[in-house]
């Protein structure tokens, strides 16, 4: 795709652009960035912008954007299967299952096998019930699970179903677990992190995430924020 021969109608009409998220920024923090560059490049003073699943602040990879009239395209594209790949630090735990959050527990990780690492990804592997970290943005009673957390308020979370499709290890440098992962709309791979150090009898979060496909997809075909946002430079008026 070449953005720089799209006309202002094009994105009205509807694009869809594949964008490698970087570090630190929200997917939210993303879409109001494109949408804000667009509006700019274009002087057009609306349009629709969306995103098709969100990515943690602290993972990278890719990002689905659907502008004007390709956002009613947002939830088919959510609903696909998900690739990732990324690392789970065994011997401590964070209350949000990653590094937003401090470890709060340690354990000894001398006891376990590689052998052991491989075994447990097995017991993933299927329609599983997960249960949701309590540091997520879904609602209950009307508030954000992570309003709860922050204020150290208790919260009962149920379980949902979800389909893990391939769990592998790919490389082990203890205790540095770095797998890749296909799952369903709706998998937290941070509580995937958390439960894989409890099936160790041991404790795990996660410390890198990487999405690198949403069905059809890839990573490989996405441009780097700061790609965009250049090719999105104001437009001179005289």
């Amino acid at each position: 795709m070449n953005l720089n021969e799209l006309q202002k109608e094009d994105f009205l009409t509807g694009q869809v652009l594949l964008i490698d998220k970087p570090l630190e920024w929200t997917s939210f923090q993303v879409v109001n960035k494109i949408r804000w560059s667009i509006r700019q490049h274009f002087d057009i003073k609306k349009i629709k912008v969306g995103h098709a699943g969100t990515l943690d602040p602290l993972a990278t990879g890719l990002l689905i954007l659907c502008t004007g009239k390709f956002t009613k395209k947002i939830d088919t594209y959510q609903a696909q299967h998900k690739e990732y790949t990324g690392t789970i630090t065994l011997g401590g735990t964070t209350p949000s299952y990653d590094l937003e959050t401090e470890i709060d527990e340690t354990f000894d990780t001398s006891g376990i096998t590689e052998s052991e690492i491989h075994e447990a990804t097995t017991q993933f592997i299927g329609v599983i019930q997960q249960k949701p970290p309590v540091f997520s943005a879904l609602k209950k009673g009307g508030k954000r699970l992570y309003e709860y957390a922050r204020a150290g308020e208790d919260v009962e979370i149920p379980t949902r179903e979800i389909t893990i499709s391939a769990f592998e290890i790919t490389s082990i440098e203890m205790p540095y677990v770095h797998f890749r992962v296909a799952s369903s709309k709706g998998t937290y791979i941070r509580s995937l992190a958390h439960d894989f150090g409890k099936a160790l009898n041991n404790g795990g979060h996660l410390s890198a995430l990487r999405r690198s496909k949403i069905g059809e997809f890839s990573v490989e075909d996405a441009l780097s924020l700061d790609d965009y946002i250049a090719m999105f430079t104001p437009l001179n008026k005289s």
